[in-house]
């Protein structure tokens, strides 16, 4: 099997090396620093119970170096979408499966503006890894699932194999009868952990130690989980509650990528998430002030360098 990693950051670079020590053909696309640093080195993983060097089978910025390969695992930033579609074109033949492994509900919708629907899955992915340094991967705590399927939820060969793959490399993928549900799980967690860690500077400890951001987050929670239900998704009556739970057995200094990226003054997706939920409640008819306020105190920082 034949497997590409575009965007080879926090999230492919994790896969990348897992699934090149489980034995499978994948290339890794990548860019600068970053990309000279796989090719000399191998690409690196440091977790919190082990540490992987892997050497990709090819490692480019060029996909039309590639040929056709049989998965695609897209783990760009939201606003990098339109970019990485194209670039998916010169590897997609036949039954290529496009799994998009983004931070929002909206990536099927606005992948399929560029590439062929049939190709499209939806995923979503549960670990925190960032680049740490060019070629190196850092992954916080031991959690990592990734979850996918067709959009229609309709079971498939390409589905399976990949899910093997990823199964049989120690990570864990399981099968969903619901890829949407999975996907709005997701959102409500992270729309509050993107929000109010970036916006507050502060990590799980604080919002769960600190009164007044423990009720902040909480608000998150309910907006995001308000528009899912008004949209008929059929996530659990005690998601807030669950949620909040959750939070309480992550590791107390996790931030979300969002944090981090605005420490480093890099670009941030916020339009993908705090004013995704903004725009996506309009759209609902429901109310969201809490995620509009968060989207409208990052906003000068959306494009970086500040």
């Amino acid at each position: 099997m034949k497997i590409a990693t575009l965007g080879t950051g926090g999230i492919g670079g994790f896969l990348a090396v897992k699934l090149i020590l489980g034995g499978f053909q994948v290339v890794t696309i990548a860019r600068g620093q970053h990309l000279k640093a796989i090719k000399e080195n191998g690409l690196v993983l440091n977790g919190p119970s082990e540490h992987l060097v892997a050497s990709p089978w090819f490692a480019t910025e060029e996909t039309k170096e590639v040929g056709k390969v049989d998965a695609i695992i897209l783990g760009v930033k939201g606003n990098n979408l339109d970019e990485a579609a194209l670039a998916c074109l010169p590897m997609i033949g036949e039954n290529t499966l496009v799994v998009p492994f983004l931070n929002g509900v909206e990536a099927r919708e606005r992948l399929i503006k560029i590439i062929p629907a049939k190709h499209v899955a939806k995923g979503v992915a549960q670990v925190s890894t960032t680049i740490s340094k060019p070629g190196t991967i850092k992954q916080t705590g031991e959690i990592n699932k990734f979850i996918f399927a067709e959009y229609d939820n309709n079971p498939s060969d390409r589905i399976k194999t990949l899910q093997k793959a990823i199964q049989s490399s120690g990570s864990n993928a399981p099968e969903t009868n619901d890829i949407d549900r999975e996907l709005w799980n997701k959102f409500i967690f992270f729309s509050a952990l993107s929000g109010v860690t970036a916006a507050a500077r502060c990590t799980i400890k604080e919002i769960t130690q600190i009164e007044p951001l423990s009720k902040l987050y909480k608000g998150v929670l309910a907006e995001t989980a308000s528009i899912a239900r008004a949209r008929k998704i059929p996530i659990a009556p005690t998601i807030e509650e669950d949620t909040w739970s959750i939070l309480q057995n992550l590791p107390k200094d996790i931030r979300a990528s969002t944090a981090i990226d605005l420490e480093n003054k890099k670009p941030l997706e916020i339009d993908w998430i705090s004013g995704a939920v903004k725009r996506l409640a309009k759209e609902a008819g429901v109310s969201a002030p809490i995620n509009a306020v968060l989207y409208a105190l990052l906003l000068p920082y959306r494009d970086g360098n500040k």
